[in-house]
């Protein structure tokens, strides 16, 4: 067990350093100062996931329809460039994932982005970092109305105005994220892994079956900067999941299994990446789409998104479940309405959900092209949330410890580089999405026209 597990099995670090105290008499556990406190006589328990069942969740809330952007990327940057990509940055995500773990068995109190923005710089922290994290979640679900958008069009063949489309898919999604408790959600993210692996099969075998002539591959390209940049974010967008880190470890049973569960995400989501990216690529060649579902003949295509509908649906489901947590937990930590089945209680999180939702369509129709809404997402968000503040949590837990050693040193050189990254991701990453949206500026944004 690491320091930090210890730490947290005897109540965490806050408890050491400052020990706080309940009723006067005794430091409060790790299990009163997790953001659902003390649930051993709660009418509503939060706290009972399994690590698999978080890593479940991790799964569906990363690996979607996404997975079917990277061949397009693949044909921007070549076949090796794009590999070594997908590698770096899933090695990377690993570990900022672990530092992430680490920082919640020293803070159990941390629920959210904005918990831990309030360790780092006190109230004006929580409001960034909340706000931030809350406009993340609602840009991620966002992007499945999009989705969904596109796969009815493809299925009806553009049978009614897009805009409706849109509307249902809303509908939908606020009916699935209704269920308070992350235990209920895992089994919509079963559902949802199986839909995208399926769905991502039949595609590989569909290009491979289609393919009539000669493809030629490249495994290496030359490419403008913008171009080559912007394929680089869509790979960033396939590791965004750690966002919701915090709330998923908060509803487990035991947080510091939470290991297990980052190891379950990281080897499943980088194998499918690599093997469909460069599968489909091989096979469709430099033309592919993205989604690239859409460059398979009309009767796959169609057989294909029918098949991606539940991950479509249920991952948006498990994102939007996060966003309204955060909100919820946000208005009612330390009451008991959070715990009731009350009407308030009830109605507060349905009214939570409606609003969430709605935001996350308007951001939906706003910015219908696919490429553009992944590369603003990655660079804007995914590059501090998924990097930045790991390296800085980091730094945090180690303060007065940096050159302490040969180990810390050479951790101290890692993290910089790895603010380093998240520095020029979200830079340079804002620079090519804003030309990219600019030029697309004209693309059906609030139109009935098809999406697909």
């Amino acid at each position: 067990m690491s320091s930090d597990e210890e730490n947290y099995a005897v109540g965490g670090k806050a408890a050491i350093d400052e020990p706080l105290k309940k009723d006067n008499e005794k430091p409060l556990s790790a299990k009163d100062l997790e953001p659902f406190g003390n649930e051993e006589t709660a009418e509503v328990k939060y706290r009972t996931m399994k690590w698999w069942h978080c890593g479940m969740l991790m799964i569906a809330e990363n690996v979607s329809v996404g997975i079917l952007s990277l061949p397009s990327a693949v044909a921007t940057l070549g076949m090796v460039p794009a590999s070594i990509m997908i590698v770096f940055i899933s090695a990377l995500s690993w570990y900022t994932g672990y530092e992430i773990g680490q920082f919640k068995l020293r803070h159990p109190q941390v629920h959210s982005m904005g918990d831990a923005g309030e360790l780092l710089m006190g109230r004006l922290g929580r409001e960034i970092l909340g706000i931030g994290q809350l406009l993340l979640l609602i840009f991620l679900m966002a992007s499945n109305i999009l989705t969904f958008n596109i796969l009815m069009n493809v299925l009806t063949d553009h049978g009614t105005c897009t805009l409706v489309f849109g509307v249902v898919g809303l509908i939908i999604c606020f009916l699935g994220a209704l269920p308070r408790t992350m235990d209920k959600v895992y089994w919509m993210s079963v559902v949802s892994f199986v839909s995208v692996f399926v769905a991502t099969v039949v595609t590989m075998v569909a290009a491979g079956v289609e393919t009539k002539t000669q493809v030629v591959n490249e495994a290496t390209r030359e490419v403008s900067f913008r171009e080559g940049f912007l394929a680089v974010t869509n790979i960033i967008f396939a590791y965004l999941a750690h966002v919701a880190y915090f709330g998923f470890m908060s509803e487990t049973e035991d947080p510091r299994t939470f290991n297990k569960s980052l190891a379950m995400l990281q080897i499943i989501d980088t194998v499918l990446y690599l093997v469909s990216a460069l599968i489909i690529y091989h096979y469709v060649g430099p033309n592919v789409k993205s989604p690239a579902i859409s460059s398979l003949s009309p009767i796959m295509s169609k057989i294909a998104w029918g098949l991606a509908i539940p991950t479509t649906i249920l991952s948006g489901v498990v994102l939007g479940h996060v966003a309204c947590k955060y909100i919820y937990v946000r208005l009612f930590r330390g009451s008991d309405k959070m715990h009731s089945r009350s009407l308030f209680s009830i109605g507060s999180w349905v009214a939570i959900c409606i609003g969430v939702w709605i935001v996350s369509w308007v951001v939906a129709e706003s910015i219908p092209v696919f490429n553009d809404l992944l590369s603003l997402i990655s660079a804007l968000f995914g590059s501090w949330f998924s990097f930045g503040l790991p390296a800085i949590f980091w730094f945090h837990m180690n303060q007065g410890q940096y050159f302490k050693n040969a180990k810390k040193t050479f951790l101290t050189i890692i993290n910089v580089g790895v603010l380093a990254i998240a520095i020029a991701i979200c830079g340079l990453g804002l620079y090519v999405s804003g030309v990219a949206i600019h030029g697309d500026s004209g693309s059906n944004s609030w139109s009935c026209a098809n999406s697909a």
